[in-house]
């Protein structure tokens, strides 16, 4: 199935446990992690309308961020390393880690 389907179906679901759990509309928001994924795959995500991404691996993240549309949020995800965090700092606007 093309990618653009799938993330309308995820919306779609993310709508319904909104309503059946009684949460505000848009106060769930689809998190799509995109690490080993191809630079055109995701841009097929963000021509669909994902743009938060996740990723854990801090030099293809890099690459990922300069190739893409500024406007994208980008989210590290897992563990951080010393020699990392400036980068993370820089260029992540979100740190989900556990330790």
């Amino acid at each position: 199935m093309p990618i653009a389907h799938n993330i309308q179906q995820l919306i779609q679901n993310i709508i319904a446990a909104e309503q059946r759990f009684a949460r505000a509309p848009g106060t769930v928001k689809l998190l799509a992690v995109s690490k080993t994924q191809p630079v055109e795959r995701i841009q097929q995500a963000i021509d669909a309308g994902q743009w938060a991404f996740g990723e854990n691996y801090v030099q293809e993240a890099l690459f990922k961020i300069t190739a893409l549309p500024a406007y994208v949020e980008w989210h590290f995800i897992g563990a951080l390393q010393a020699n990392k965090t400036r980068a993370i700092a820089q260029h992540f606007q979100w740190v989900h880690g556990l330790d």
